[in-house]
């Protein structure tokens, strides 16, 4: 990678992380709670580390470094993200009148079909699909273009899906848990089912145990995510419930 793009996308990261400190800190509603700036710059050194550095360099030769890349910058770092509610700090931290229209956009068509459910489960694991099994993964490390727009789907892909699943920011659009509970099961099962097409088969220019090693820990790692992701949509689902209920009874 040029060095010109690396300084690019570090100075967007820091450019992100300074942005988010500071509306975090001068927004005049209720205090932001740290917790989620935590995950905000957690998520962002998720994706400086997956594209720039020893990670990044040995995932073009390494699968099982590959692998680490993947669930860094697809699943890591939008979960953190995600889990930080960057949405929800713009809309406090703006005018009025700019929060209603970034609200009308969330609330449009394009957006209302793209952030759904069935749309993400197709954008993220569709999409890894056809990463994995066409030729595109041996293209996207000879093609520059093709290797930037790549590592942006992953993180794009991830992060629509997750917020379709734990559905935490303020969209109009929130579908059923037990909706989005199956959608996950059907992800779960295509991860891991990809993972275990990726052991038993071969990838050009990779070591066949190098790939194996990289789909035990695309299993093992994705799952180990996806529980965290389960267990928000659960926490979530519970005090809905309890939430009802209690409002039932008074």
């Amino acid at each position: 990678m040029d060095n010109l793009i690396k300084l690019f996308i570090i100075l967007t990261i820091l450019f992100l992380i300074v942005g988010y400190l500071f509306a975090a800190a001068n927004h005049k509603k209720t205090s932001w709670p740290k917790s989620r700036s935590v995950l905000w710059i957690s998520g962002m050194l998720c994706i400086l580390i997956s594209i720039i550095g020893p990670i990044a360099k040995l995932s073009h030769h390494l699968f099982v470094f590959h692998m680490i890349m993947h669930l860094l910058l697809g699943m890591l770092a939008p979960l953190f993200i995600a889990l930080a509610r960057p949405i929800s700090l713009l809309l406090i931290s703006i005018k009025t009148q700019h929060a209603r229209r970034v609200s009308n956009f969330l609330r449009s068509t394009p957006v209302r079909l793209v952030s759904h459910p069935i749309s993400t489960l197709f954008l993220n694991i569709g999409g890894l699909w056809l990463l994995y099994t066409t030729e595109v993964f041996n293209l996207f490390h000879e093609n520059k273009l093709l290797f930037i727009l790549v590592h942006i789907h992953l993180f794009l892909a991830g992060y629509v899906f997750t917020i379709s699943i734990i559905a935490i920011e303020p969209f109009s659009h929130k579908y059923s848990y037990l909706f989005r509970s199956f959608i996950m099961i059907i992800a779960i099962a295509g991860h891991d089912i990809l993972s275990k097409l990726l052991f038993s088969n071969t990838l050009d220019n990779f070591t066949i145990s190098d790939v194996q090693q990289g789909a035990v820990l695309m299993y093992y790692g994705g799952d180990f995510i996806d529980l965290v992701i389960i267990t928000v949509l659960c926490f979530n689902w519970y005090n809905s419930t309890a939430s009802n209920r209690s409002r039932a009874f008074n």
